[in-house]
């Protein structure tokens, strides 16, 4: 079952379970899968609906971060909750020292030897790590990597 069915599944469940909350949480992802479906005129793979995922974690966090500023818990438990809908959809997290020897790899395979040749790094640990590690902390992992 692709990720998409999986998601579809839920909200099914979530329908029939009269969870108003966890529904809402769930259509919100499909509307975007759909909107990026129509936008490229192509059937997303479950690797791109994790990408729609993740940016989709990534907008909640930034709310959840304003409206605690805002002082507006209640704002903060409906994005926080959201989150963790979104959360179980996403591939099992790797661990520090598995990006790390993914990175490593990734240097030595391309053979890049100095920050111009991160593109070349990131091309190659991108497709491995995607949904699985924070792109921006890989980033700064490459640069440290290249620059020592």
């Amino acid at each position: 079952m692709s990720l998409k069915e999986r998601v579809i599944e839920d909200m099914k469940n979530a329908m029939r379970a009269r969870e108003t909350a966890r529904l809402g949480a769930i259509r919100l992802l499909l509307a975007a899968i759909k909107q990026r479906e129509v936008d490229e005129r192509i059937q997303l793979d479950d690797v791109a609906v994790i990408g729609v995922i993740d940016k989709m974690l990534k907008q909640r966090k930034d709310s959840i971060e304003q409206y605690q500023k805002a002082k507006r818990q209640d704002l903060v438990d409906a994005e926080q909750f959201e989150v963790s809908v979104l959360t179980a959809y996403m591939p099992q997290a790797l661990s520090s020292a598995e990006v790390e020897a993914i990175v490593t790899a990734a240097v030595a395979e391309s053979g890049a030897k100095a920050i111009q040749d991160m593109s070349k790094v990131m091309a190659l640990a991108k497709p491995k790590l995607a949904g699985r590690a924070d792109m921006g902390e890989v980033s700064k992992l490459v640069r440290a990597k290249l620059a020592g």
